[in-house]
């Protein structure tokens, strides 16, 4: 779902939906990057954010992602929501535990990879990505991808 929708925000139509539907799962995609758009999307129940330059291999990857439980976002994304972030504290303690191929593979996702493309990188399986994935939100105490870039981007 777009920001700017003809006659409609994309913001009230979540508002709407996930109030008749609260399971519905509703990713953006939009051309807007600003911060005041992406926390209001985010509070109004999106579960991801994606700008309009996304090909379609990271939408589809997008759509794996929340149907997996996970929040997508595009790499430009998550870098302003890790600078919005900023100033949390212990995250260096938390990031120190991360090993060095858990650290290249959250470089890759912070950058805006999708897992084939970490996958494909670092010569592994998109299983064994999603794995790593899983021990580095359990390392930095984090529940989704995009709180660990934040955290590790931090």
């Amino acid at each position: 779902m777009d920001i700017k929708l003809p006659g409609k925000s994309g913001i009230d139509c979540i508002r709407g939906l996930k109030k008749r539907l609260p399971n519905l799962e509703v990713v953006m995609l939009t051309a807007y990057e600003e911060e005041d758009n992406i926390f209001r999307v985010l509070k109004e129940g999106a579960s991801g954010y994606l700008i309009k330059s996304s090909n379609a291999n990271d939408i589809l990857e997008a759509i794996r992602d929340v149907f997996a439980g996970e929040s997508p976002f595009s790499g430009p994304i998550a870098r302003k929501m890790a600078m919005y972030f900023r100033e949390e504290r212990g995250v260096e303690d938390e990031r120190e535990t991360l090993s060095p191929r858990e650290k290249e593979v959250l470089k890759l996702l912070a950058a805006g990879y999708i897992y084939k493309e970490v996958a494909d990188q670092l010569d592994l399986t998109v299983p064994t990505v999603r794995t790593y994935v899983k021990r580095i939100c359990f390392k930095l105490h984090v529940r989704s991808k995009v709180e660990a870039i934040i955290k590790y981007l931090s």
